[in-house]
Protein backbone atom coordinates (compact mmCIF):
# COMPACT_ATOMS: atom_id res chain seq x y z
CA UNK A 1 0.00 0.00 0.00
CA UNK A 2 1.44 3.33 -0.91
CA UNK A 3 2.37 5.46 1.68
CA UNK A 4 4.69 7.72 0.09
CA UNK A 5 6.34 8.32 -3.49
CA UNK A 6 9.26 10.77 -4.50
CA UNK A 7 9.92 12.70 -6.82
CA UNK A 8 12.80 14.91 -8.27
CA UNK A 9 10.89 17.78 -6.52
CA UNK A 10 7.62 16.64 -5.08
CA UNK A 11 6.49 13.94 -1.94
CA UNK A 12 3.29 12.00 -3.07
CA UNK A 13 1.66 10.82 -0.05
CA UNK A 14 -2.00 9.54 1.77
CA UNK A 15 -4.62 12.56 2.49
CA UNK A 16 -4.60 12.63 6.10
CA UNK A 17 -7.25 15.27 7.96
CA UNK A 18 -5.00 16.82 8.94
CA UNK A 19 -5.30 19.07 5.12
CA UNK A 20 -8.50 19.72 5.46
CA UNK A 21 -7.63 22.97 5.16
CA UNK A 22 -5.77 22.41 2.06
CA UNK A 23 -9.20 20.33 0.65
CA UNK A 24 -11.26 23.35 1.16
CA UNK A 25 -9.62 25.53 -0.72
CA UNK A 26 -9.00 22.95 -3.66
CA UNK A 27 -12.06 21.91 -3.76
CA UNK A 28 -13.62 25.28 -3.98
CA UNK A 29 -11.28 26.36 -6.47
CA UNK A 30 -13.40 27.80 -9.72
CA UNK A 31 -11.31 25.45 -12.05
CA UNK A 32 -12.13 22.36 -9.73
CA UNK A 33 -15.90 23.59 -10.38
CA UNK A 34 -15.83 23.92 -14.01
CA UNK A 35 -13.43 20.65 -14.47
CA UNK A 36 -14.61 17.96 -12.11
CA UNK A 37 -17.28 19.69 -10.18
CA UNK A 38 -18.68 21.04 -6.82
CA UNK A 39 -18.51 18.13 -4.24
CA UNK A 40 -20.23 20.48 -1.93
CA UNK A 41 -17.59 21.09 0.56
CA UNK A 42 -18.30 24.11 2.02
CA UNK A 43 -16.58 23.58 5.76
CA UNK A 44 -13.21 22.22 7.69
CA UNK A 45 -15.63 19.80 8.88
CA UNK A 46 -16.61 18.90 5.66
CA UNK A 47 -13.71 18.66 4.10
CA UNK A 48 -12.37 16.32 6.89
CA UNK A 49 -15.55 14.07 6.20
CA UNK A 50 -14.47 14.29 2.09
CA UNK A 51 -10.85 12.94 3.58
CA UNK A 52 -12.18 10.52 5.40
CA UNK A 53 -15.17 8.94 3.33
CA UNK A 54 -12.96 9.71 -0.10
CA UNK A 55 -9.43 8.97 0.80
CA UNK A 56 -8.77 7.26 3.54
CA UNK A 57 -11.54 4.88 2.67
CA UNK A 58 -10.49 4.60 -0.61
CA UNK A 59 -6.71 3.25 0.93
CA UNK A 60 -8.59 0.96 3.27
CA UNK A 61 -10.76 -0.54 0.31
CA UNK A 62 -8.36 -0.62 -2.76
CA UNK A 63 -4.68 0.48 -1.85
CA UNK A 64 -5.22 3.61 -3.39
CA UNK A 65 -7.63 7.08 -3.76
CA UNK A 66 -6.57 10.98 -3.86
CA UNK A 67 -2.91 11.36 -2.53
CA UNK A 68 -1.71 14.80 -1.67
CA UNK A 69 1.27 16.07 -3.50
CA UNK A 70 3.95 18.26 -1.36
CA UNK A 71 7.02 20.41 -2.30
CA UNK A 72 9.64 18.85 -1.05
CA UNK A 73 11.60 22.09 -1.00
CA UNK A 74 8.56 23.82 1.66
CA UNK A 75 5.96 20.81 2.76
CA UNK A 76 3.54 22.89 1.34
CA UNK A 77 0.36 20.64 -0.27
CA UNK A 78 -0.15 21.84 -3.91
CA UNK A 79 -2.56 19.61 -5.66
CA UNK A 80 -3.71 15.81 -5.64
CA UNK A 81 -3.10 12.45 -7.55
CA UNK A 82 -5.95 9.82 -7.95
CA UNK A 83 -6.10 6.73 -8.62
CA UNK A 84 -9.80 6.01 -8.34
CA UNK A 85 -12.00 2.63 -8.73
CA UNK A 86 -15.30 4.06 -10.34
CA UNK A 87 -18.34 1.55 -10.76
CA UNK A 88 -18.98 3.85 -14.34
CA UNK A 89 -15.53 2.86 -15.67
CA UNK A 90 -14.38 -0.35 -16.25
CA UNK A 91 -10.78 0.31 -15.79
CA UNK A 92 -8.56 2.29 -12.83
CA UNK A 93 -8.73 6.34 -13.54
CA UNK A 94 -6.41 8.11 -12.77
CA UNK A 95 -6.30 12.05 -11.84
CA UNK A 96 -4.94 15.28 -11.06
CA UNK A 97 -5.76 18.53 -9.15
CA UNK A 98 -3.73 21.30 -8.74
CA UNK A 99 -4.29 25.09 -7.12
CA UNK A 100 -4.03 27.12 -9.72
CA UNK A 101 -0.76 28.73 -8.99
CA UNK A 102 0.75 25.37 -9.59
CA UNK A 103 -0.26 25.36 -13.28
CA UNK A 104 2.04 24.99 -15.81
CA UNK A 105 4.91 24.10 -13.89
CA UNK A 106 4.92 20.28 -14.64
CA UNK A 107 3.85 19.32 -11.26
CA UNK A 108 0.76 17.33 -12.59
CA UNK A 109 3.05 15.60 -15.33
CA UNK A 110 5.60 14.97 -12.56
CA UNK A 111 3.64 13.47 -9.94
CA UNK A 112 0.98 11.96 -12.08
CA UNK A 113 3.86 10.26 -14.06
CA UNK A 114 5.23 8.70 -10.83
CA UNK A 115 1.47 7.24 -9.47
CA UNK A 116 0.86 5.36 -13.06
CA UNK A 117 4.08 3.72 -12.62
CA UNK A 118 3.53 3.03 -9.15
CA UNK A 119 0.15 1.56 -10.39
CA UNK A 120 1.96 -0.43 -13.22
CA UNK A 121 4.60 -1.97 -10.93
CA UNK A 122 3.22 -2.16 -7.37
CA UNK A 123 -0.02 -2.99 -7.87
CA UNK A 124 0.04 -4.69 -11.25
CA UNK A 125 -2.44 -2.63 -13.19
CA UNK A 126 -2.36 -3.83 -16.90
CA UNK A 127 -4.22 -0.59 -18.23
CA UNK A 128 -4.74 2.80 -16.67
CA UNK A 129 -7.40 5.07 -18.07
CA UNK A 130 -8.52 8.98 -17.72
CA UNK A 131 -11.18 11.25 -18.25
CA UNK A 132 -11.13 14.61 -18.78
CA UNK A 133 -13.80 17.71 -19.94
CA UNK A 134 -13.60 18.47 -23.93
CA UNK A 135 -12.33 21.49 -23.35
CA UNK A 136 -9.79 21.19 -20.75
CA UNK A 137 -6.55 21.53 -22.82
CA UNK A 138 -4.08 21.96 -20.12
CA UNK A 139 -5.28 18.60 -19.07
CA UNK A 140 -5.41 16.81 -22.33
CA UNK A 141 -1.54 17.80 -23.38
CA UNK A 142 -0.54 16.48 -19.75
CA UNK A 143 -2.29 13.19 -20.20
CA UNK A 144 -1.17 12.74 -23.54
CA UNK A 145 2.47 13.75 -22.36
CA UNK A 146 2.10 11.12 -19.59
CA UNK A 147 1.54 8.41 -22.70
CA UNK A 148 -2.46 7.99 -22.44
CA UNK A 149 -3.98 7.91 -26.06
CA UNK A 150 -7.56 9.58 -26.88
CA UNK A 151 -9.98 6.21 -27.39
CA UNK A 152 -13.61 7.84 -27.73
CA UNK A 153 -16.03 9.93 -24.78
CA UNK A 154 -17.72 8.49 -22.09
CA UNK A 155 -20.43 10.24 -19.25
CA UNK A 156 -20.32 8.91 -16.47
CA UNK A 157 -24.01 9.67 -15.77
CA UNK A 158 -26.77 10.07 -17.59
CA UNK A 159 -27.48 13.72 -17.03
CA UNK A 160 -23.52 14.30 -17.05
CA UNK A 161 -20.91 16.23 -19.64
CA UNK A 162 -19.24 14.10 -22.67
CA UNK A 163 -16.04 13.48 -21.11
CA UNK A 164 -13.09 12.38 -23.61
CA UNK A 165 -11.67 8.98 -22.21
CA UNK A 166 -7.97 8.54 -22.41
CA UNK A 167 -6.14 5.12 -21.88
CA UNK A 168 -2.06 3.46 -21.89
CA UNK A 169 -1.41 -0.26 -21.74
CA UNK A 170 1.25 -1.40 -19.52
Amino acid sequence: MLNRLETDRMVVRRLTTEDAEFMLDLLNQPSFHRFIGDRGVKTLDQARTYIEERAIAGYEKNSFGPFAVELKKDGSVIGIVSLLDRDELEDVDIGFAFLPAHWRQGFALEASSALMEYAFSDLGLDRIIAVTQTDNIASIKTLEKMGLAYEGVVRLAAEGPDLQLYAVNR
